[in-house]
């Protein structure tokens, strides 16, 4: 018989009220230690998953009275959510910090505050705490809900406030969120992951896989279809093992299924799905789905089965290939790949790259997102033996990316003088009379039409192929 019981903890709704008084509480400080509303300046680092992050952050602040800025020298509270995954984000972050000392010096009455994946390693608070004297609040990616508390604690006692806890975390329902974009929003699905990547640090800062109830999942995409938003984007660390940890146990596929059935007219993105969680019931739900944008983001990050034991991603090239094949048979041209690549992983020789490059010329990605190996503390591959040298896996990642290009280029000319129904999210960079947009599949689509347009579908047609964009105009009804 299935255990009905809940693996996962989920913040209880006492601990959820106890905050929203904190949230109180500090607004009556900041009113009378500022005397008007005061700004925060929320600065982000990494991935979708710390966007929207951020986003709940700023929702507690409105709660707490601040208003916001994205000038720093004009913030009393200045909060860096950071990035874990490279070191030249961990880079980034401290020299950020590190412009921000006689700032401090000169506005006392300035609070700034470190959070996201970095803080949650021992051995970067420590960093903070004797090399940044004037950071004041230092909390790890566990305790965000707490944020008014521990704001207040910072505000109201004279001495710094560390609070970075050693456990796998919980599901926080009941949050505040302040939206970045009006029409397109990024929705959480679970957090944390057990995959345990050789290279990846995600495991320890994020804690173990959690997965939010469907229903409070199915309700909050309810909202934002009726609050106005055309496309939502479905975050975890591994979407595909959505629901593990539910009692019952609700797949990813599943929960797809459910949110497609919601009225509306709306499109429904995800990321980052696992080869190794991939099903073909994931796929088939992708193709029978009307409103699930034919987008398939695969990180496969090498080629070679010998790197990828040792990467400890748990399939292989013939496993990855058949995922990419079924959905190709399902979908045809439909279906776009993006994927993500790890170039020189410790002990990769240069045959095992051409793998790589070989998996990559046979699929036809649409895009990459390409990474030299970037060791990371703690993780078993930064202990692993690496003789091949910065210099030489530069010239790989050029090979890598030169090839891609070329793909692209090959790619895009297939789309000439089709149709697409594009959702309109921004500027355009061709011109400043344009506007961009991106298609079921992933596509970016630029053309010339008026900033009203953006957070509307429309029907363009494409003109002129370009390398990794295409240039259209809009098809009048």
């Amino acid at each position: 018989m299935e255990d009905n019981k809940r693996k996962t903890a989920v913040v209880d709704e006492n601990e959820i009220a106890k905050q929203r008084k904190f949230c109180e509480k500090v607004a009556s400080v900041v009113s009378k230690r500022y005397g008007e509303k005061p700004l925060a300046c929320v600065i982000t680092y990494g991935c979708q998953q710390n966007v929207a992050d951020s986003e709940r952050i700023k929702g507690m602040l409105k709660e707490m009275g601040y208003g916001f800025t994205e000038n720093r020298f004009e913030a009393k509270l200045i909060v860096f959510n950071t990035c874990a995954v490279r070191e030249h984000a961990e880079d980034r972050v401290f020299g950020n910090i590190g412009t921000l000392k006689s700032y401090k010096q000169e506005n006392r009455d300035v609070l700034i505050a470190c959070c996201g994946c970095m803080m949650q390693q021992q051995h970067i608070a420590d960093r903070i705490k004797q090399s940044f004297p004037f950071v004041d609040l230092v909390f790890g990616t566990h305790v965000v809900h707490r944020l008014p508390e521990l704001l207040f604690n910072s505000l109201t006692r004279k001495k710094r406030v560390f609070e970075i806890p050693d456990m796998d975390g919980a599901i926080a329902e009941g949050v505040p969120v302040l939206r970045d974009n009006d029409r397109k929003a990024w929705l959480p699905i679970m957090y944390g992951c057990n995959n345990f990547c050789s290279y990846c640090i995600v495991p320890y800062v994020r804690g173990r896989e959690r997965s939010r109830e469907a229903a409070d999942i199915i309700r909050e995409a309810r909202e934002l279809i009726a609050d106005g938003y055309k496309e939502i984007t479905l975050l975890g660390q591994n979407v595909n093992s959505y629901g593990k940890d539910l009692a019952p146990k609700v797949t990813f596929a599943e929960l797809l299924q459910r949110i497609n059935e919601l009225d509306g007219d709306f499109r429904i993105r995800f990321m980052t799905s696992h080869p190794k969680d991939c099903t073909k019931e994931l796929i088939e739900t992708m193709a029978r789905c009307d409103k699930i944008a034919k987008h398939l983001h695969l990180p496969f990050q090498s080629g070679n089965d010998r790197v990828l034991k040792a990467m400890n991603r748990h399939y292989n090239r013939a496993k990855y290939l058949e995922l990419i094949n079924y959905a190709k048979e399902l979908m045809g041209d439909d279906i776009a790949f993006t994927s993500d690549i790890i170039v020189g992983f410790p002990g990769e020789t240069y045959e095992e790259f051409k793998d790589t490059l070989s998996l990559v010329d046979e699929v036809k990605f649409t895009s990459l997102f390409t990474f030299i190996f970037s060791p990371r503390k703690g993780t078993p591959a930064a202990e692993m033996p690496d003789p091949v040298s910065h210099e030489e896996k530069t010239k790989w990642f050029k090979e890598l990316t030169d090839l891609q290009e070329k793909i692209s280029a090959e790619n895009m000319k297939k789309y000439d003088g089709r149709s697409f129904k594009c959702f309109v999210y921004g500027k355009g960079k061709l011109g400043d009379n344009y506007v961009a947009s991106r298609t079921d599949g992933n596509l970016i689509i630029e053309f010339e039409g008026d900033e009203s347009l953006i957070g509307t579908f429309q029907k363009i047609k494409v003109i002129e192929p370009l390398t990794y964009v295409l240039r259209g105009e809009r098809e009048r009804n």
